[in-house]
């Protein structure tokens, strides 16, 4: 996959999954990242090809859980992020998936306590025999392992969303680097995107809570009505008959942030136990709602 000159989706738990990938890339998005799935997760999982949806799907052994679900439309540029903190059950995840999409991603900036207890994520960037302290050496050191691209989120794991995106630090790795480096931090509109490159040097640009309050970001003439796309990701999401409680947790971010759980659309939303009770929310009722 090509690294340059992109406009990438970040990854987001309970967010990225393939409705939402969907309609990022259809409203812009060049590179769409899935949430981060754990490997311990993904090699207990089997191949499947969903006939109903024409989807592939990583399904697991005895719970018959989706774990992920793809499809050829997005397979030039789904990319499959793996949490781990083991390289041989890393490779092993990888090798499962890595015919079905683009790329696969190594999280190791997740500062959540879920990630960081089991000694994935953040807690990478703590293990003496494969980092220095000193970022720009450390981006320099996971360049010589032959990945082909670098993404940097320009926040430290002890700071919070709105803590102010160091963006001059991001611009250090860039700098030092040879590869593509993906800028990632306080990206809400279309020109923070032209914003963050000129600041930091670089080409690529990444953008998680911008996308998921509004995933018309990526539209280069601006955004569209956020209720517009939330209908359209409801709709993509009967569709492609996604988890109900990812469905409902990505409406309770879009609502949140543009209006609020306590008015009657969020409590309705709350109360919502399934795609066919959201699809008569949102007056969706004419896509058929798949039952497994």
């Amino acid at each position: 996959m090509e690294y340059r000159n992109k406009l990438v989706l970040a990854p987001m738990v309970r967010v990225g999954t393939l409705p939402f990938r969907l309609l990022a890339a259809e409203y812009g998005a060049d590179i769409t990242y899935g949430e981060e799935i754990i490997d311990h997760k993904l090699v207990k999982c089997d191949r499947r090809f969903n006939e109903k949806l024409g989807s592939v799907d990583f399904v697991e052994r005895g719970t018959g859980s989706v774990v992920f679900r793809t499809c050829d439309a997005e397979k030039n540029r789904v990319v499959f992020q793996i949490g781990t903190s083991n390289a041989v059950r890393a490779l092993k995840a990888a090798e499962i998936v890595c015919k079905d999409v683009a790329a696969v991603d190594i999280n190791m900036g997740c500062p959540k306590s879920f990630s960081v207890s089991g000694g994935m994520g953040a807690a990478l960037l703590t293990k003496p025999d494969l980092i220095h302290d000193d970022t720009v050496e450390l981006a320099r050191r996971i360049e010589k392992t032959g990945v082909t691209a670098l993404a940097v989120h320009g926040r430290k794991v002890e700071d919070r969303p709105r803590d102010p995106a160091k963006w001059s630090e991001i611009a250090d790795v860039v700098a030092s680097l040879s590869i593509p480096v993906i800028a990632n931090g306080d990206v809400f509109e279309y020109e923070d995107f032209q914003r963050i490159k000129v600041a930091t040097g670089t080409s690529s640009v990444m953008v998680a809570r911008g996308a998921l309050w509004n995933a018309s970001i990526f539209c280069p003439k601006g955004k569209l009505p956020w209720e517009d796309v939330k209908r359209e990701y409801v709709r993509k999401s009967i569709l492609w008959d996604n988890d109900i409680k990812s469905t409902k947790h990505t409406l309770r971010e879009m609502i949140t942030h543009h209006s609020s759980l306590e008015l009657a659309e969020g409590k309705a939303v709350i109360k919502s136990e399934s795609l066919i009770d959201l699809a008569r929310l949102y007056g969706a009722e004419n896509y058929e709602v798949v039952q497994n």
